[in-house]
């Protein structure tokens, strides 16, 4: 079995190269980019990358200055429609960037908004800016100019209509006015630069689920969305009087279940601070919180969801005392009891937001916890008390999840008491690797014996392990730990991950640096894949936020063609190895190549070929529908050698997008299960 992988050599040092002069180091070196340059230089440092991600995040930022506006009470319509020709229009009707020149630039306001970086309202809250704004710093449609092909702006405003167009940031002519108009309002139309980004085409479904959300932080402010590259065009509208007590339902309304009809709401100012909460329970056992600080997301939370959770906890332990929900000798609830089942969202606007790091993944702000926590128990306990059928479903929740902890944590402690009696022994079943360095080692979790044995076979014993699930796990959407516990295989898994789970989880313990999942490429196969995506999801997030987690990829196709034999990952790229195969054939005739005689080709072709494979004139086609089909060389080669395998990286947006369809076809819901059926029955690809 081979094990040889190409390793990459560094080259000795070349002894005769000259050696820079010590003073090369001058003022000549130093560099200085003007305007936009800098952008256009390192456009990675301003959207964080040149990807899809990055792409889209041109629309953010454009789109950002109009919800500014809304948010401001200045625009009340936002219309953002995809063009035929790849650019995008953002168009409100807010009160329109300045066009009168700038004192001190010398220039029109707009022009100094779209070409210099940190320029526009954001800064100046004193006068007629922004008490209030999102975005990045000011430098948004500025960044969104230098990376476009071009961007045309049209503005409306003291009675006139004025436009301006840019080349990759730089201006083709000065603003000019074009006519009269009664109305108001910003419209940008930008192409992105085809040099810049890896794609230009922009996802619909990624666009709309962005902008919604924004939606629903920015009550009263209509949304339309516009596709018109396919005919007949899609439009989509959004209004939400609620805020985000309409964004909780959105939230629950996909098989969450709530456990009271009510969704609490507080909306209330203080300084100059606007705080807007809204939350929900249900009967799922995670916690769905969404932060937002000035409309911008903030997955670590900060001082706004410690204000929030402390408010939250303190609240239910009053009142689950006063009304005897909770005797003297019972402990209190803690932060985990009322966590479970939560569906909240929690926005703030405030004027001078401090985020911990340039992503704004956390606010900062201390005096924001203050502000949350004092709104918060105060609302929530009125809450309470106004609604007592709710308050007794919401406590009832909190005490069953207090008392499935304290089973869960007696069933985990009776795992770890039984391991520590066996000299905590790894599964047997796990074929473990020689390697005792985590950050080097790999753990491969395969669906039955046949894979497993393979995959056992076929491995690098240094730093593979192998792990074999039989069947299907638990659906652990609806099992709560202890339950889990009583799991042979999931017991299995956690011991071998070596992290502990719930409570005790402790990802230094982590024993393999890569989690792989080697399913086959079936139904089953995805179904397994599904339910232990779901599981990482729910009990080892961290294992995905920190980048150990992966699919492996196995080959669907074996292209064959003489002795010639090529492993490909999908039907497309079949079908161009077929083609390739058949013009290298065409080429070689015409040149007057010597050939092969039929019965020669023929037999040579069929000892290449495997059992099932199919054959067209030339070439063995051979589809594999399960690990097990391949041997251990082949399997090491396709999937398991990390110098030609594919794999994917699991990201918590892949997860959670896993968990929502297992919830559809696995919940017990089943009208979302008919639906889903129905609405994909002509896509589905089935093995017969």
């Amino acid at each position: 079995m081979p094990k040889d992988t190409k390793m990459s050599q560094k080259s000795a040092p070349n002894s005769t190269a000259k050696k820079p002069k010590k003073d090369a180091y001058g003022a000549e070196q130093i560099s200085v980019l003007e305007g936009l340059e800098p952008v256009r230089k390192r456009p990675g440092m301003y959207i964080g990358s040149t990807g899809p991600d990055g792409l889209h995040h041109l629309i953010w930022e454009v789109v950002d200055n109009s919800f500014d506006e809304a948010m401001a009470k200045f625009a009340t319509h936002i219309v953002v429609t995809l063009n035929e020709n790849g650019s995008v229009s953002v168009e409100d009707d807010g009160r329109g960037i300045p066009v009168d020149t700038h004192k001190q630039y010398k220039v029109s306001a707009l022009e100094l908004v779209l070409t210099k970086l940190h320029a526009g309202g954001k800064f100046g809250m004193e006068g007629g800016g922004y008490k209030v704004s999102g975005g990045l710093h000011g430098v948004g449609v500025s960044v969104v100019n230098a990376l476009s092909e071009q961007l045309d702006v049209v503005v409306e405003r003291d009675g006139g209509m004025f436009t301006q167009t840019y080349k990759r940031g730089e201006p083709t002519g000065k603003v000019k006015k074009i006519g009269a108009s009664k109305k108001h309002g910003t419209k940008i139309t930008f192409k992105p630069d085809v040099t810049v980004f890896e794609t230009v085409e922009f996802d619909i479904k990624r666009v709309i689920e962005h902008l919604r959300q924004q939606c629903y932080l920015t009550k009263g402010v209509k949304l339309t969305i516009v596709d018109t590259r396919k005919t007949p065009y899609s439009t989509y509208g959004f209004y939400f009087e609620g805020g985000v007590a309409s964004y909780v339902r959105h939230l629950n309304s996909h098989s969450k279940h709530p456990k009271h009809p009510s969704v609490f709401y507080v909306e209330k100012k203080i300084e100059d601070s606007t705080i807007e909460i809204a939350l929900q329970y249900t009967e799922d056992y995670g916690e769905n919180l969404y932060p937002f600080t000035n409309n911008i997301h903030n997955p670590d939370g900060g001082a706004h969801v410690a204000g929030f959770r402390t408010a939250l906890t303190r609240t239910l332990n009053n009142y689950a005392r006063s009304k005897g929900f909770l005797k003297d000798k019972d402990t209190n609830l803690t932060g985990d009891d009322v966590r479970e089942g939560l569906t909240a969202v929690i926005s703030v606007k405030i004027p001078e937001p401090q985020f911990e790091g340039q992503t704004k993944t956390k606010l900062g702000n201390p005096e924001v916890r203050g502000y949350v926590e004092t709104i918060m128990g105060d609302a929530f306990a009125t809450f309470l008390e106004e609604h007592p059928r709710d308050a007794e479903a919401i406590i009832g929740k909190c005490v069953l999840a207090q008392r499935a902890r304290a089973a869960a944590r007696a069933a985990r402690d009776t795992v770890l008491r039984k391991g520590a009696l066996e000299g905590f022994a790894l599964p047997g079943k796990l074929a473990d690797c020689s390697s005792r360095e985590a950050e080097n080692c790999e753990l491969y979790i395969v669906e039955g014996d046949s894979a497993g044995g393979s995959a056992k076979q076929g491995r690098d014993r240094n730093f593979q392990a192998i792990l074999p699930l039989r069947g299907k796990i638990l659906n652990v959407e609806r099992a709560r730990l202890d339950k889990m516990l009583a799991n042979t295989e999931i017991k299995s898994l956690i011991i071998a991950l070596g992290t502990n789970i719930g409570e005790g989880f402790d990802l230094e313990k982590l024993r393999y640096n890569r989690i792989i999942i080697m399913t086959d490429a079936d139904v089953d196969g995805s179904h397994i894949r599904t339910l232990l995506l779901t599981l990482f999801y729910r009990y080892f997030p961290d294992l995905i936020t920190n980048h150990h987690l992966f699919i492996a990829q196995p080959p669907l196709f074996k292209i064959s063609k003489g002795k010639d034999h090529r492993y490909v990952f999908s039907e497309e790229e079949r079908d161009k190895v077929i083609q390739e195969f058949q013009k290298m054939k065409a080429a070689a005739k015409s040149k007057g190549a010597e050939e092969e005689t039929d019965e020669g080709e023929k037999v040579e072709e069929e000892a290449e070929l495997e059992e099932g494979a199919i054959r067209i004139p030339g070439i063995g086609i051979q589809r594999y529908k399960g690990l097990g089909e391949m041997n251990p060389e082949q399997l090491w080669q396709t999937t398991m050698n990390p110098v030609s395998r594919m794999m994917k990286l699991v990201t918590v947006k892949d997860a959670k997008s896993a968990d929502e369809t297992f919830d559809i076809l696995m919940g017990a819901d089943v009208a979302p299960r008919k639906k889903f059926i129905q609405t994909h029955a002509k896509n589905a690809n089935l093995d017969i």
